[in-house]
């Protein structure tokens, strides 16, 4: 039962770092565009570590497509910087992926608000 624990505990901290060091890389790199704000809200990689989903978040949401299809033409660029950060092996492979909980919170958010209102 330590090997899963241990397992699990590897997992978090590569999720935690490419969630970071992604992140980084896109500032540096990408030129999003004006009046957007992106965030990498979470990474999950697969427990073989062959594959991160990267859930992304963008405000104003209208822009999701936009800034999606920027992150996928560059994906080539993103990767390669970001193999060159981690030191593990296999690399997980990335990809883009839109956060949906970000949008399901808001408008929960928002419903209760109405409802205090009333």
């Amino acid at each position: 039962m330590s090997w899963y624990f241990s397992s699990m505990w590897r997992i978090e901290k590569v999720n935690a770092f490419i969630k970071k060091e992604l992140g980084s890389i896109i500032l540096k790199e990408l030129d999003i565009f004006p009046g957007i704000l992106l965030t990498i809200t979470r990474v999950e990689c697969s427990s073989n570590l062959i594959e991160a989903k990267v859930f992304v978040s963008v405000v104003p949401e209208d822009k999701m497509d936009e800034v999606l299809g920027l992150l996928q033409r560059n994906i080539f660029l993103l990767q390669q910087k970001l193999n060159k950060k981690l030191r593990i092996r296999p690399v997980p492979k990335i990809k883009f992926v839109k956060e949906a909980q970000t949008a399901e919170a808001s408008a929960i958010e928002k419903l209760l608000k109405d409802i205090g209102k009333n």
